[in-house]
């Protein structure tokens, strides 16, 4: 059968991405196509492309499970595979009547830490503990998939565990080394979020990835591995440490805080917050991190609490391989990585780094 017209345009388009190495594609009906590049969204030379493409393509494209949701929400997420192109998340929705699609491309190999210029030491670190819940938190495009997933890559490669992913949709997809991976994408293999993420815990699973923490259902479930012996990954969005354990709490009603505290403080293992940070040479990008480690200090800060006290511990650091952002940008501005100007663009605390640069450090 011969490719449609909107399919043509918009495959033309997604392949421009690939070749060009943008993350996400943008498509506003009546307008032309847009690529996130480094980060920046820029415009492509072409026709605009039609509300009626848009509409068709969605209309073609949504899986049949999906088509209902499309139909009534106006709104709906899905995986497109496009044949020697790659593979992509997709979410589209109506905007002023209109058809928009947001593209993320999905690169099906999942990355290394040193493709992904990260430190490796304290991820390896706690990927290796036991149980317990581990948190990548950052804003959209901070690149969260990516670090997890070179996280279990690393566990792949050196630890043998039974692996379950729930994925909407499935973002990488692992090849058996020395684990072995089920990856069960919403809408294909399991109908719902809720449903896959009740019946996890009787599929044998030594770590557990849940693809985005987004509700106290989801959360308590979580728990409830860490507490049975499991290690769960999942990703949030929050920016800072500081509003990761903020998020958190919010999931719980005031009369259940003392609970959450205990459990949260229980169960979790660690945070990792990510920003990318434009190179200062060559193009590309280098993550900055803020890392706590929940050790026997921070758990009883969050028993106890005292959540402020926690940005204490990681501006002081350590050695169990707790840092702030600032330290992190410290790092990479010295070493020559990035630029000073956007050391300071993307700090939580620009004052305290810009103090930092000048040889001042507090005590803490």
């Amino acid at each position: 059968m011969s490719i449609t017209i909107h399919t043509e345009i918009i495959n033309d388009l997604l392949k421009l991405a690939v070749d060009s190495g943008a993350s996400d594609i943008v498509i506003k009906s009546e307008k032309p196509g847009y690529l996130r590049l480094g980060g920046r969204l820029r415009s492509v030379e072409m026709d605009p492309i039609t509300c009626e493409h848009a509409q068709a393509f969605v209309d073609e494209k949504v899986p049949r499970i999906f088509k209902d949701k499309w139909d009534k929400d106006g709104q709906v997420d899905f995986a497109y595979a496009a044949d020697d192109i790659g593979r992509f998340r997709v979410n589209a929705f109506h905007q002023r009547g209109l058809v928009s699609i947001v593209f993320r491309h999905i690169k099906s190999r999942p990355p290394t830490f040193q493709e992904l210029n990260i430190e490796s030491e304290t991820l390896i670190k706690m990927s290796q503990v036991k149980d317990g819940i581990l948190l990548i938190c950052g804003a959209t495009g901070s690149g969260k998939s990516s670090t997890m997933a070179a996280m279990l890559n690393w566990v792949n490669q050196n630890m043998d565990k039974h692996i379950v992913t729930i994925e909407d949709p499935i973002e990488y997809t692992f090849s058996d080394d020395k684990s072995l991976f089920q990856q069960r994408e919403i809408g294909l293999d399991v109908p719902s979020f809720e449903l896959a993420i009740k019946s996890v815990l009787r599929q044998n699973p030594d770590i557990i990835l849940i693809g985005e923490m987004r509700d106290k259902e989801t959360f308590e479930t979580a728990i409830s591995a860490a507490e049975t012996g499991h290690l769960v990954f999942s990703t949030m969005h929050a920016a800072t440490v500081a509003q990761s354990l903020t998020r958190l709490f919010e999931f719980f009603p005031p009369e259940q805080l003392a609970q959450a505290r205990r459990q949260i403080a229980g169960s979790l293992r660690g945070f990792i917050c990510q920003k990318l940070i434009p190179a200062l040479e060559g193009g590309g990008r280098y993550a900055a991190h803020e890392i706590l480690i929940a050790d026997t200090t921070v758990r009883n800060l969050i028993l106890e609490g005292q959540n402020d006290k926690i940005q204490q511990l990681l501006e002081a650091g350590g050695d169990q391989g707790s840092k702030s952002f600032n330290k992190d940008l410290y790092r990479l501005i010295k070493e020559g990585k990035i630029s000073k100007a956007d050391g300071l663009r993307f700090s939580p605390n620009p004052p305290a780094l810009e103090m930092n640069l000048k040889g001042i450090f507090f005590k803490t």
